[in-house]
């Protein structure tokens, strides 16, 4: 929240009065705790662990590779790299379509 300082991590209520106060908020992409710690030094408030790791990190030619599992190790270590930002995990391609039960499991 960039007219205040936190110590916690921002929340989606956090992220609800930036937008309903106008202000811009800033979120990207992250893999490991050394990008993190550098975005969260940098005030970005949110970041997202996409799936687009199968392409960037495991060098595959799409992200249908990409399983829960990398996702989950991935969201792991951005967390231990920072302290505000709000983390946003993808889910992958196969881990939600097949249904509602599906996708609880796989969240």
């Amino acid at each position: 929240m960039s007219t205040q300082v936190l110590t916690r991590r921002l929340t989606q209520g956090d992220l609800a009065k930036l937008y309903a106060a106008g202000e811009k908020v800033v979120m990207f992409t992250a893999y490991d705790a050394i990008f993190a710690r550098l975005l969260d030094g940098a005030g970005v408030e949110c970041l997202l662990i996409g799936d687009s790791l199968g392409n960037v990190i495991q060098g595959h030619d799409s992200t249908l590779p990409v399983t829960v599992a990398d996702i989950a190790y991935h969201t792991a270590a951005v967390k231990r790299g920072c302290n505000q930002p709000f983390i946003v995990a993808d889910m992958p391609f196969g881990s939600y379509q097949e249904s509602p039960q599906q996708a609880f499991a796989s969240a």
